[in-house]
């Protein structure tokens, strides 16, 4: 099928990287390139635009969609946390700003076989990376109870992982779980009826918790900020788009700890740890999609956008 996607906060994205005509950028989640094509219509012919992502049907969407600025774009399949290597092979030390929009795509979610949706029935997959050969079958399947629980109440922040791990470990001793109804309907019968009715889909937090451990979304995340702040140019930007809490506050203490690193007691008259701040926050508070955008796109409601700037120390 056509790698539909609608790019979120799209305006307040390019608006946010504060693009120089002859600057170097990245977009580190390609997708269907809407975030990358508007960054090209402001680069010049000595601009650069490097679009990075894992899924291969992404790499494809994204090539066809900026075909017209290929002189000034290169493509990489690969996640983002590898974007120093794929910089580095371009000898290229510093670039001008980074761009991540985090999650899953609405293509993603659209296509039923590659089983992230909770809405349609297929293999239960949810690889961001079709290369990788664990998929979320081989955790509901093979996860101890313990590990099971840990992940749901970690990732899905789901008051009912107990009850629903219970329920797995019993369905899956009497035949293997593969599919994402079958998952679903365990999870269903897990959930109270009172429980249910008060919000969203019951399998809403179990599948992003297994999504999340699968791809290990947030450690992937945690352990690339900084390389992130450190690659940008003085005056560079780094944009994300998170789109539930945990991402958030991950992204929301990267921040405040590359802005303010100072680790002295605060009655210390001067900072003698000599923790250097890398920049500054541009969002106070995250940047949210309109209303008329969150009425055009749905996935745009949960999305939170968070600038941070380097600032180089003189």
């Amino acid at each position: 099928m056509a790698f539909e996607h609608k790019s979120v906060l799209l305006e307040e994205c390019i608006e946010g990287l504060n693009i120089k005509p002859n600057g170097i950028y990245i977009d580190g989640t390609l997708g269907g390139a809407g975030h990358s094509y508007e960054i090209c219509k402001k680069l010049n012919s000595n601009g650069l635009l490097i679009g990075i992502d894992q899924d291969e049907n992404a790499i494809e969407a994204g090539q066809k969609k900026l075909l017209e600025f290929k002189d000034i774009v290169k493509v990489r399949r690969a996640n983002f946390s590898q974007f120093e290597s794929v910089i580095n092979e371009e000898n290229i030390e510093k670039v001008d700003g980074i761009l991540l929009d985090l999650g899953v795509s609405s293509h993603q979610l659209d296509t039923a076989e590659r089983g992230f949706s909770y809405m349609k029935d297929a293999p239960l997959d949810m690889r961001m990376d079709t290369r990788q050969t664990t998929t979320a079958a081989d955790i509901v399947n093979n996860y101890s109870e313990a590990e099971l629980i840990k992940v749901i109440r970690a990732y899905g922040e789901e008051k009912w992982a107990s009850r629903i791990v219970r329920n797995i470990v019993a369905a899956r001793q009497e035949t293997p779980i593969t599919t994402t109804l079958q998952l679903v309907d365990i999870i269903r019968s897990s959930i109270p009826n009172k429980a249910m009715r008060k919000g969203g889909h019951p399998a809403k937090r179990t599948f992003q918790a297994i999504r999340i451990e699968l791809n290990q979304e947030l450690n992937v995340l945690k352990n690339t900020l900084n390389d992130m702040i450190d690659r940008l140019n003085d005056g560079g930007r780094l944009c994300i788009i998170t789109f539930h809490s945990l991402e958030d506050r991950i992204v929301k203490r990267a921040f405040k700890d590359n802005q303010d690193p100072c680790t002295c007691p605060p009655d210390f008259p001067v900072c003698v740890c000599n923790k250097k701040s890398k920049g500054k926050i541009i969002t106070r508070k995250p940047i949210i999609a309109t209303e008329e955008e969150q009425t055009n796109n749905s996935r745009s409601r949960s999305a939170k956008l968070r600038i941070f700037e380097k600032v180089e120390v003189k």
